[in-house]
């Protein structure tokens, strides 16, 4: 049965998207069968794994035109599938409201199809809407980017809230995988100012791994790659190896290779 992790933040630009393709596509590289839904109107996640021809995407699978298993695509990656999106889920929030059980959709839709892998990632977009309301009851678990800049923790709050909410509504089980601080610049004071706070707030919560401020992280979009694929020696590159290998060990898993050793 796969973890089911949403990867969320309704603060835009903390890093959230560029974790979603990063952290999925090296989990994958440790050879764990990995499915990244992209479940933002904007479908960053999508085409930045590199996916621009297909025909069914997660706004069909929620309004149930087709099944996530029709609709799910490999990627390059032997052990990276992805589940996209488009423009036309801006217009699901509206549409969904209407259906019976509408916070359970993405929910019921992945049970066919999530014995088939070790992790889902779900990429939501920069609110709480009913968009990420359907990854909060699907999931596990719930990672939160947070950037290690000035507004910080501003509207955190409200996340917790609203995890604190679908638990007791709709999914008792869901818990925090992991803070994880992006964007660290280690020539800032403030950097680490932000780092200190967050571990003040959270405690264990925060992941060791700190995401740095990287060009070839930055590029590697614009080419339709994970960072991994684009230049695997970059600080990126390392960062989010890094960061899969704790998520891993979180989790009682080790790396294929360490396996191999033992």
């Amino acid at each position: 049965m796969a973890k089911k992790i949403v990867i969320a933040n309704q603060k835009g630009g903390v890093g959230k998207t560029t974790t979603a393709i990063n952290l999925s596509a090296s989990v994958a590289a440790a050879e764990f069968r990995t499915l990244l839904i992209d479940i933002d109107p904007q479908a960053n996640s999508t085409s930045g794994i590199g996916i621009d021809k297909y025909d069914k995407t997660v706004y069909n699978v929620l309004v149930g035109l087709n099944s996530a298993k029709e609709s799910i695509i490999n990627s390059y990656m032997p052990f990276l599938d992805i589940l996209p999106s488009n423009i036309n889920l801006v217009g699901a929030e509206v549409e969904l409201v209407s259906l019976e059980n509408r916070e359970h959709l993405l929910k019921n839709a992945l049970q066919e199809v999530e014995e088939k892998y070790d992790f889902i990632f779900i990429d939501c977009p920069p609110s709480l809407g009913l968009l990420t309301l359907n990854a909060l009851v699907a999931a596990d678990s719930v990672l939160i980017p947070v950037q290690c800049e000035y507004f910080a923790l501003e509207g955190l709050g409200q996340l917790l809230n609203t995890i604190n909410i679908v638990k007791k509504s709709f999914n008792p089980e869901l818990s925090i995988e992991g803070v994880l601080l992006t964007m660290f610049d280690k020539r800032l004071r403030l950097s680490q100012q932000v780092v200190d706070e967050v571990k003040k707030y959270f405690g264990e919560k925060v992941f060791e791994t700190v995401i740095n401020r990287n060009v070839k992280l930055s590029e590697a979009p614009s080419y339709a790659k994970p960072v991994i694929l684009y230049d695997a020696t970059s600080v990126g590159a390392q960062n989010y190896m890094s960061l899969a290998y704790e998520l891993l060990e979180r989790n009682n898993l080790k790396l294929n290779a360490v396996k191999e050793k033992e």
